[in-house]
């Protein structure tokens, strides 16, 4: 999941959550996103479930431009293979 918490006001608040199984998916795709308080309830649910959270506020802009259910487009491919490989390794070290 990626969100954007530059700004303090939760209005602005943007998130965007991905999904990908490499095995079914061609590219992760946008699952939810939301601001304010949709944005918030996003992150408490992805909270609940341990889903590993990413701030990048240049990768959110670009994303939140998308509709739920979108594969990302090539030019993101680089930064979220970054993000999904962060979020891989966390994984391996709590292993």
């Amino acid at each position: 999941m990626a969100v954007d918490k530059n700004n303090d006001n939760p209005k602005t608040k943007k998130t965007v959550a991905l999904k990908y199984n490499q095995n079914t998916d061609q590219a992760p795709k946008i699952i939810a996103s939301g601001r304010g308080s949709i944005a918030e309830q996003i992150i408490k649910k992805a909270r609940e479930e341990n889903i590993p959270i990413k701030e990048d506020k240049d990768v959110v802009q670009v994303l939140a431009e998308l509709n739920i259910g979108d594969e990302i487009p090539e030019e993101l491919y680089t930064v979220i293979a970054e993000i999904l490989s962060f979020f891989y390794d966390l994984e391996d070290l709590q292993g």
